[in-house]
């Protein structure tokens, strides 16, 4: 009995010792972001029709202005 108390406390000894000399190790790489670029085209759809809405006024401002040759 006191053999096999001596191997196991042996063994005990061997394994904790290969143990300490291990190493670990855990790399992070770098994360890398790139910019994104968006180009919205909204006011472009915005000013054409705000162009379509008042289209009329700028007629009606332009003929106003105009005389015709019947009324001089």
């Amino acid at each position: 009995m006191a053999k096999a108390l001596f191997f196991l406390c042996g063994m005990v000894l061997i394994v904790s010792a290969c143990a300490c000399r291990t190493s670990h190790k855990v790399e992070v790489a770098p994360v890398e972001v790139k910019p994104i670029h968006i180009t919205i085209d909204v006011n472009v759809k915005v000013d054409k029709e705000l162009d379509d809405f008042f289209s009329d006024l700028d007629e009606a401002e332009s003929g106003a202005g105009e005389t015709s040759p019947a009324e001089e």
